[in-house]
This record gives structure tokens, C-alpha cells and sequence, in this order.
């Protein structure tokens, strides 16, 4: 198996974002990322101009963010070549993006932010809806957002990093309560737009700048096969579709590199004969051991199964013995900050 960190969730001035393109691949070079996923507003056009592709080592993927015609329910769309209308109702564009053979997840789920009328939120809410991949458990910019006051806007403009505390617990219940229906994969985004704002009418200031939210919130994948960074057009699809694999199916887990690198961490299931990783599923039987490992950092390792605690180690690695059918992920603690999220195994449903 192998590891490849991204983030995901990115504008750039091909629609409401302040980066070129090349730029933002510099940005994620410099960083150390496997690959980006650029999500401008219901335009393909990075990806029809050609800059979808290898830079150096960084991998540039283009998918594009959907919307419909009150600006509501935002859904990242990935591994679609064709834009779909934003006329169309939520779930009429979801279910586009299946039948082209993309990837959907939705964007913001929750948002409640209220410290800028001129950014209003834009929650999700055609639950009804089934044709959705997954979900951004965890997003950037609107937890920063949301905890913005005017006590703290300085502090929050100058320290971005310090003020994401961890998915909310609304948006962690919801995603669990749909893994007992089917399998809804968990994702993060930084939702960058390098937005320059004008303090106190002379001063120009960066907020977001790409560079430093690559260093947020990161969606790791491990794949089957290694990577190929080639200019080879047949080598930059086929690494395009085992990203794409890995998040479809799961195989992923999101991290706050703020706190630490979680390069290495693993989750998975043992049977007595076979390994399971995140995102598959297995019949119950009495011998299933769930196994965590760290990268060398000890830490609080959380299981939950269905959507409640069930056990808690602090350590290196944990092992917990599987008691019951139910749908089991991990939460990580460093130093009490929330650190690393994983995906669900389903364990005989």
C-alpha cells in the first residue's frame, strides 16, 4: 500500500480566487504534497486549458465546485469532463455526476457562518438525496469563519492556523448515521481562495493564502500502486484514477498537519486471515481485531463505532477487540487537538 497527501477544495482566479493555476501547484510543491484538487465554481476550464498534470512531484487534479440557482447545496464534483447546469435542483446534479462517472461529496454540510453578510452560509440540505459519494467532514474556512467575532478577527486574519479546533460534532453524526445506511466517505477541505482584504483603508492583507492552509487540513489516500509523476499523458490518467479509487472507495483519512505530520498512520481490521482498510467491509466474527497505528507520535486514539465512544487509548498504537456489528472509525488526539480522522470499516452489515 502506498500514501499520498493532498488537500482538497481549492479556487483559483478561474473563479472566486486570487491564485493562477501554476501558482497554487508551486504552493503545494513547496509544501511537500502528493496532489491538489482545485474545485473552482462550476467551471472546468483549468482542466480544459490543459492544467490538469504533473508538476515535478505534485499531481494537479480539476474538478469543480456545483451550486444550484439560490447559490445552496455545494457539491465537489471530481472526474467529470463536461460542466452540468446550475439551474438544475441538487439532487438532479448529483446524480449527473454518477452517471458521467465522477465522484461527488458535499461541501460544507453545515455551514452557520454569521460574521460577514456579505459571506453568507451555504449548508447542504437535500438530504434525500443518495447519489453523493461523501461528505467534507471537515472544511477550513468555514470553521474559521464560523468562530470569527469582532474581538478576535485580528488574531484570526494574522494566526489562521491556530483557530481550527475539529469537525463539528453535527457533521460527525450525520456522517456516521449515513454510514448505517451505505457507505459515505469522509473527506477535508481547506476551501482556498487566498482571499486580499484592505485593513484600515491603506493596508492590504492576504487571508488564506494558499501556502498556509496547504499546511490545514489534509486528506491522505493510500493506493494500490505507486505513483507515476510523468508528463506521459496515459501515466497522469492513471495516477488520476487511483486517487479517485481510494476516495470513492474510502480508502483515506483526514489529518490537521498544524499539530503534526500523520504520514504513517494506519487503521484497519484483521480477521485472523485477511487485512481490511478503511472503507471495506467484513462478516462479523467473535475473533476481529481493529489495530491503530501512529507515526511514532503518542497520542488519544478514539474508537467510535455507530456513532459512539466506545473505548480510548493513549499511546502509539492501539488494538481493540471487535464485540458486535457496527460501523467503526478512529479520532486522534495530539495534546488534546483534534489531529487525525479516519474512515469507516463496516464490520457485519
Amino acid at each position: 500500500m502506498f500514501e499520498y497527501i493532498g488537500v482538497i477544495h481549492i479556487h483559483s482566479v478561474f473563479s472566486d480566487g486570487s491564485g493562477e493555476v501554476p501558482e497554487i501547484a508551486e504552493f503545494g510543491k513547496e509544501c511537500g504534497l502528493d496532489y491538489l484538487i482545485l474545485t473552482d465554481h462550476n467551471t472546468l476550464r483549468a482542466l480544459q486549458e490543459g492544467y490538469e498534470r504533473w508538476y515535478d512531484n505534485t499531481l494537479l487534479l480539476v474538478g469543480c465546485e456545483i451550486n444550484d440557482k439560490m447559490n445552496q447545496n455545494h457539491l465537489l464534483a471530481m472526474g467529470i469532463s463536461e460542466t452540468i447546469s446550475t439551474r438544475i435542483p441538487a439532487k438532479e446534479y448529483t446524480k449527473k455526476v454518477k452517471e458521467l462517472g465522477g465522484i461527488s461529496f458535499i461541501a460544507h454540510p453545515h455551514e452557520k457562518r454569521s460574521s460577514m453578510t456579505q459571506h453568507p452560509p451555504y449548508p447542504w440540505t437535500e438530504w434525500e438525496c443518495k447519489d453523493f459519494d461523501g461528505i467534507e467532514i471537515w472544511n477550513h474556512m468555514s470553521e474559521w469563519m464560523e468562530g470569527l467575532t469582532e474581538q478576535n478577527k485580528y488574531n484570526y486574519i494574522i494566526h489562521p492556523l491556530r483557530s481550527i479546533v475539529g469537525p463539528t460534532e453535527e457533521t460527525l453524526g450525520v456522517w456516521d448515521k449515513l454510514n448505517l445506511e451505505r457507505k459515505v466517505v469522509g473527506i477535508g477541505g481547506v476551501d482556498a481562495h487566498a482571499h486580499k482584504l484592505n485593513l484600515l483603508g491603506f493596508f492590504e492583507m492576504e487571508v488564506f493564502p494558499y501556502k498556509v492552509l496547504f499546511k490545514s487540513v489534509r486528506t491522505h489516500v493510500i493506493t494500490e500502486e505507486k505513483l507515476n509523476p510523468s508528463k506521459d499523458s496515459r501515466d497522469i490518467v492513471h495516477a488520476k484514477n487511483l486517487i479517485y479509487k481510494a476516495l470513492r472507495n474510502g480508502s483515506c483519512f483526514i489529518s490537521n498537519y498544524y499539530y503534526g505530520d500523520a504520514k504513517g498512520f494506519r487503521f484497519f481490521a484483521e480477521d485472523g486471515e485477511h487485512i481490511h482498510q478503511m472503507g471495506e467491509s467484513l462478516p462479523f466474527i467473535e475473533k476481529i481485531k481493529l489495530r491503530v497505528i501512529l507515526p511514532n507520535i503518542s497520542a488519544t486514539i478514539k474508537l467510535v463505532r455507530n456513532g459512539e465512544l466506545v473505548d480510548a487509548i493513549d499511546g502509539f498504537d492501539a488494538e481493540f477487540k471487535v464485540k458486535e456489528p457496527g460501523v467503526y472509525r478512529v479520532e486522534v488526539f495530539l495534546n488534546q487537538n483534534a489531529w487525525i480522522f479516519s474512515n469507516h470499516i463496516r464490520i457485519g452489515l
